[in-house]
C-alpha cells in the first residue's frame, strides 16, 4: 500500500503542478490609486479566470521601476493617468505595439497613441475634464469662463493653482498650446503668474477648498475631484460645494480640455495574449461603468452612459477634439514655458 500511495501522491503532485504552471496570470503596474478599482479588477477575474497580480505606485514610480528592470521586466500591462505620463513612457519605449479591432472601435482616435503600421501603443479608458471653480460670492462667472481668461488682468490676486508643472497642468497647458500657438500661451501662463493670490501649493481639492475659504476666486481642478465633493455627505464638504460654482471652459470656442486615464501592453510582456485581453476588457460596457460609477470619471466609449449621480448634475459640456498624444508630446515645450515664466 505504501508504494501505491506514494504513486498516487507524485502524481497528485504533477497534476497540481501543471495546472499551476498553466494558470492564467498578468502582472499589472498601476498608478491608478484609487481603491474603487478593486471592483473592477475583480470582475476581470471572475470574467476570464485570469488572475491579477498588481504593482502600485505613483507614474514616476512605475516608469522608473519599468526603466530599471529592463527586458526582464515582469509587467504585462501599464495603467498611468494623464496624458503627458503616457507619452513619456511611449517616449522611453516602455509599451509595445498593439492590434485590436476591438479596441479601435470602441476606443476614440483622438484617445489613444497616433497609430503606426504595427499597432497602438496606448489607449485612453476613461475620461476627466480640467474645469474652473468659482467663489460665488466674489467671483462672476461670465469673468473666467475661458482657461485664456485665468490670464487676465481682471483676476489680478484671485487665482490658485496646484504646481504648473504637475502633470495634469502640463497637459492642460499643452492643449492650449495647440490651441492658442506658443506666444499665445506664454502669455496667458504669464498673466496666471500675475494673478495668482498665493504661491501654487497643494492638489486640487486644496484649491477648491482655498476657493470655497475665499483665499481664492478662482482655480482648476479636475472634474473628479469636483463630483467626489458633491457626492460626499460629510456637513463640510455640503457646506463647501455651496460656496463654489463650477464652469464649463471654453464651451464658446474648442471646449473644455479633456485629459485621460490609460494604458498599454508592457514592452517585455511575458503574457500579451492576456494583456490584451485586459485591455479590451477595459472597453467593456461594465468596466467603463465602473469608471463611472466608482471615481467619478467619465467613460471613454462614447455609447455607455452613466447615471453618477455628481456627473450628472454636471450636465452636458462640449469637450476638445484633440489628439491627446500631441497634448502629451507638447510637455518639454510646456515646461520651458513655465520656467521662462516663473510659474513654479
Amino acid at each position: 500500500m505504501f508504494p501505491r500511495q506514494l504513486a498516487v501522491g507524485a502524481m497528485l503532485a504533477a497534476i497540481a503542478t501543471s495546472s499551476f504552471a498553466q494558470e492564467k496570470v498578468i502582472n499589472l503596474y498601476s498608478a491608478r490609486h484609487y481603491q474603487t478599482d478593486e471592483a473592477l479588477y475583480a470582475d476581470f477575474t471572475k470574467t476570464t479566470g485570469i488572475k491579477i497580480n498588481r504593482i502600485d505606485g505613483d507614474d514616476a514610480g512605475i516608469l522608473a521601476r519599468l526603466k530599471s528592470e529592463g527586458a526582464s521586466s515582469p509587467a504585462d500591462v501599464i495603467l498611468l493617468v494623464d496624458a503627458a505620463r503616457l507619452w513619456k513612457a511611449q517616449s522611453d519605449g516602455l509599451f509595445q505595439p498593439v492590434k485590436s479591432k476591438l479596441l479601435d472601435e470602441r476606443i476614440p482616435a483622438n484617445l489613444h497613441s497616433k497609430e503606426g503600421s504595427d499597432g497602438t501603443q496606448w489607449f485612453g479608458f476613461s475620461t476627466r475634464a480640467r474645469v474652473i471653480v468659482y467663489n460665488k460670492a466674489s467671483v462672476k462667472p461670465e469673468d473666467v469662463e475661458t482657461y485664456e481668461a485665468l490670464g487676465d488682468p481682471k483676476n489680478k490676486g484671485k487665482l490658485c493653482t496646484r504646481s504648473g508643472s504637475h502633470p495634469y497642468n502640463v497637459s492642460l497647458f499643452g492643449a492650449l498650446l495647440e490651441h492658442d500657438g506658443a506666444a499665445k500661451t506664454e502669455s496667458i501662463l504669464k498673466g496666471m503668474v500675475a494673478n495668482q493670490a498665493r504661491q501654487p501649493v497643494g492638489g486640487d481639492t486644496d484649491q477648491i477648498k482655498a476657493v470655497g475659504s475665499g483665499e481664492c476666486g478662482v482655480a482648476i481642478s479636475n472634474s473628479y475631484y469636483v463630483a467626489r465633493l458633491m457626492r460626499s455627505t460629510k456637513p463640510e464638504d455640503v457646506a463647501l460645494m455651496e460656496k463654489v460654482g463650477i464652469v464649463w471652459p471654453n464651451q464658446k470656442s474648442y471646449g473644455a480640455h479633456v485629459n485621460i486615464a490609460g494604458g498599454g501592453v508592457a514592452k517585455h510582456a511575458p503574457h500579451k495574449a492576456e494583456a490584451v485581453q485586459f485591455l479590451e476588457y477595459l472597453a467593456s460596457d461594465s468596466a467603463q461603468r465602473y469608471f463611472a460609477e466608482g471615481n467619478n470619471e467619465w467613460p471613454a466609449v462614447k455609447s455607455v452612459k452613466t447615471e453618477n449621480p455628481a456627473l450628472v448634475k454636471m450636465g452636458p459640456f462640449k469637450a476638445e477634439v484633440i489628439n491627446i498624444g500631441a497634448v502629451g508630446a507638447n510637455q518639454q515645450k510646456v515646461l520651458q514655458m513655465l520656467d521662462r515664466v516663473g510659474y513654479k
